[in-house]
């Protein structure tokens, strides 16, 4: 289910979704008997799906990853790649696995999509999450968008039961402001940052905090971010704290951000 994406990647773009993912999502790859996670739509070359399985084993290193694309021949130029842990496997938004994954990660992938089909998408790989239960949140569906190279990232994380938050993430040096991020937003925000919704708001507000933090530059551009960020949760349900701020991050509840209408 689903279409052909351009299939563009590049070694190491997705790190910061990944440094990310070890850090908020570890624990609970870690409780599993059997850890599943799915890099969906990892294009014409595999480095994605191998990256993830490095990154993801060293904070459960009993993990198996699988990449899954909706094009035969980019599923069978990364056979060779294939080893213990890492498999590959033709399909799209069915993910067709015989587990429910505790991850997947969909990056780059519904940027070619319209609006209106992001909710069906969600919904659909939901639907495929490892469920919640007494000891466990659930498994995690992790969908946004980046650059080519990985310097700028935004995400929304759901759950089973659906969006849970928005992250920001960049790398601080090549930043100018904090709406440059705009342009990275994943396809259920990136048009609706304009008057009246959420999402421009956020960001005006953020500018506003950037600039007001100018003075902090002389620190370094990680306290002038550090500072914007603690002046954002003045007004704005931020979820983490320094140690993930340090990254070049921040996480947003997605309630706060979500479209109107």
């Amino acid at each position: 289910m689903g279409t052909v994406t351009r299939g563009t990647t590049n070694p190491n773009r997705l790190r910061r979704m990944d440094r990310w993912i070890t850090a908020v999502h570890g624990a609970e790859l870690r409780r599993a008997d059997d850890a599943v996670a799915v890099d969906l739509g990892y294009g014409a070359a595999p480095w994605t799906a191998v990256e993830l399985l490095q990154r993801l084993r060293t904070v459960a290193p009993r993990t198996r990853v699988v990449g899954v694309e909706i094009d035969p021949a980019r599923v069978a130029a990364a056979r060779p790649y294939e080893r213990e842990g890492l498999a590959f496997r033709h399909g799209g938004f069915e993910i067709p696995l015989p587990e429910r994954p505790l991850l997947i990660r969909a990056a780059n992938v519904l940027r070619q999509y319209e609006e209106a089909e992001v909710a069906e998408v969600w919904a659909r790989l939901c639907a495929r999450l490892a469920p919640a239960c007494a000891d466990s949140r659930g498994g995690l569906l992790v969908e946004g968008t980046c650059d080519e190279i990985g310097r700028r990232h935004v995400w929304v994380a759901l759950g089973p039961e659906g969006p849970r938050t928005v992250t920001f993430a960049t790398r601080l040096g090549s930043l100018d402001r904090p709406s440059d991020l705009a342009e990275r937003l994943p396809k259920a925000l990136i048009h609706r940052n304009v008057p009246g919704e959420p999402v421009h708001a956020f960001l005006r507000d953020f500018d506003r905090a950037w600039a007001a933090a100018a003075p902090y530059a002389s620190y370094g551009v990680r306290q002038r971010w550090i500072r914007a960020v603690r002046d954002l949760t003045a007004d704005w349900p931020v979820t983490d704290g320094v140690t993930r701020w340090r990254q070049g991050e921040v996480t947003v509840r997605w309630g706060a951000l979500a479209p109107r209408g």
